[in-house]
């Protein structure tokens, strides 16, 4: 018998045994690849069908966002009402969305209905008709979302500091005006949707109470479609980065806006490099959490914000490290002056043990909630798909986190965390 009155001893997240759950793959008789976890008591599950259907492919503006919003607005056989309540009548949920590689459909239901909803999924892959008045409703209501965004600063600065880093004709930096969605015709949607979506790449994600025949549904229903496995022919479509050769950049987008958006963001090599993952644990001591520096100096000491966080962009071919904030018009040089101040003192100065320490505890622990449900283990397994790393990947990651010093953080932050090489952006 335990004696209550000792308290247990505290362990560490850093010192967790954590296994990533095993995803299961199947191929369908088309070279469709199906990742599945069954994983969970709840009667529910999740299915994601993911298509290299970007606006990396795109040749005109807006065509490949407005083809995946309007794949669920109407078939030979239903109108976008009747898609509509049919989901609904199952209490499942239908979404789509859009990126700059892929674009995905993503059904939620409970495990009972699947048979019901997956016969209709591949409808409208394989039957979108994109009715001319639907597609109308959605460049008004695109134009008009546009209008109000365009009155935000944060709105406008997320917008130019993608097309600084990239160049406006990149998938990653180019963005949309409203003679864009003016621009779009039936016609576009069509031939983007029949070589992307019908004939296109694919991979299926599958994760929750799986039904023991969900493989046999899936090969019934997309396993004779003319997809193809989404390594079927090399991902990279080419496009050049062409980053703007100034800067440093202030917009005025409201004269009598008291609020700044400031940016900052500089050019990161992808996933793929040695320094990412290390980087990674690097930009959680700099910007990554609420106990980082930029939080502490700029928010807690300064008071010049509610929140500044800084990332490394999650994209396939490039990457980027962001910084990202608002603070008062008076106050934008000096919070620029205290992010560079601690660029200067990550360079200068290594991290102390208690500080690394909670920053290892803090990225442990967003693994394990990463890791907390099927939904959330099928996104890591997603992730790693997508960015063609493998399961070591992981495991490589948390040593990473476990092993790194802070002799290999201020080599890694003389590398990369110089001001003279972060475009910077404010817009208010």
């Amino acid at each position: 018998m335990p004696n209550r009155t000792i308290a247990p001893a505290i362990k560490d997240p850093v010192d967790f045994d954590i296994v990533l759950p095993r995803c299961e793959k199947n191929i369908l008789s088309n070279g469709v690849e199906v990742y599945s976890l069954n994983m969970g008591n709840e009667d529910t599950l999740l299915l994601n069908w993911v298509f290299y259907a970007g606006n990396w492919y795109e040749n005109k503006k807006t065509v490949s966002a407005a083809t995946n919003y309007l794949l669920k607005n109407g078939t030979t056989g239903r109108d976008a009402f009747s898609i509509n309540e049919h989901f609904e009548y199952y209490g499942a949920y239908l979404n789509r969305s859009c990126y700059c590689e892929t674009s995905e459909i993503t059904l939620h239901t409970l495990n009972r209905h699947v048979y019901a909803l997956l016969p209709v999924v591949a409808e409208l892959i394989t039957d979108a008709v994109f009715p001319g008045e639907e597609l109308a409703i959605y460049q008004q209501n695109s134009q008009q979302r546009l209008k109000v965004n365009l009155q935000k600063s944060e709105f406008v600065a997320g917008r130019l500091i993608d097309s600084f880093l990239f160049g406006p004709a990149h998938p990653y930096g180019k963005y949309n005006n409203a003679e864009d969605y003016a621009a779009v015709q039936r016609e576009d949607l069509l031939t983007f949707y029949d070589t992307f979506y019908r004939q296109g790449r694919c991979v299926i994600f599958a994760a929750g109470k799986l039904p023991p025949d969900l493989l046999p549904e899936l090969e019934k229903y997309f396993g004779k479609l003319p997809l193809r496995n989404h390594r079927a022919q090399p991902l990279i479509v080419p496009h050049t980065v062409q980053p703007s050769p100034d800067k440093k950049r202030q917009v005025m987008n409201d004269p009598d806006g008291v609020q700044a958006a400031i940016r900052m963001a500089r050019p990161f090599p992808n996933r793929h490099h040695p320094d990412f993952q290390k980087a990674q644990v690097l930009n959680n001591v700099f910007g990554g959490f609420f106990g980082s520096r930029l939080m502490g100096n700029i928010r807690e000491d300064k008071g010049y914000t509610y929140g500044i966080y800084s990332y490394l962009l999650n994209y396939i071919h490039e990457s980027g490290w962001m910084i990202s904030t608002e603070a008062g018009r008076d106050v934008s040089e000096a919070t620029i002056r205290e992010i560079h101040h601690e660029m200067a003192s990550l360079r200068n100065e290594p991290v102390d043990e208690e500080e690394l320490m909670m920053t290892r505890n803090f990225i442990i622990g967003q693994v394990l909630g990463d890791l907390d449900g099927p939904f959330q283990v099928i996104g890591r397994w997603k992730n790693m798909v997508l960015n063609d790393v493998e399961e070591d990947y992981f495991y490589q990651g948390l040593e990473i986190v476990r092993r790194i010093t802070a002799t290999e953080l201020q080599e890694l932050a003389n590398k990369y965390l110089h001001p003279e090489d972060f475009y910077e952006l404010v817009v208010v």
